[in-house]
């Protein structure tokens, strides 16, 4: 025999509402005493819970939302960095400036770089004459 279905009461929907401001799903689960499963499982069959759920989280985003503009509106700078970022798509960006004499290509992949690098290493060591590297660690100069 299947066990009856978990349900609420009216009392108990119109509380989701209010709950959903200050605490998730799992936590209004948690409140009323049932698995957070089958608190999910009655938003899934009824649609007024889940309704009620999102509605009453909305209305706490817009109170905190209006409570954010209204100190941005008045000068708060963090305030209005905060809502820039948040909500016209603002990011905060290093600009890195070299000041060094090394200069960087950015043309063709990392692998053709380190295979220039290499050649000109080989290159200057052919110029002045470096053979080889002994077990030491000193190199060898041509006779």
């Amino acid at each position: 025999m299947a066990r009856p279905q978990i349900t609420l009461s009216e009392a108990q929907r119109a509380e989701v509402e209010t709950l959903a401001a200050l605490l998730s799903q799992e936590q209004i689960a948690d409140y009323f005493g049932i698995a957070r499963n089958t608190f999910r499982a009655i938003c899934d069959r009824e649609p007024e819970v889940l309704a009620r759920y999102k509605r009453g989280k909305a209305k706490a985003i817009a109170h905190v939302a209006n409570g954010l503009l209204q100190k941005a509106r008045s000068g708060c700078t963090t305030s209005s960095i905060f809502y820039l970022k948040t909500q016209a798509g603002w990011r905060e960006t290093a600009e890195i400036q070299h000041s060094g004499g090394a200069s960087i290509e950015h043309k063709g992949k990392a692998s053709d770089a380190i295979a220039r690098m290499l050649d000109q290493i080989a290159e200057r060591k052919a110029r002045i004459g470096v053979d080889r590297v002994t077990e030491a660690g000193a190199d060898e100069t041509r006779s």
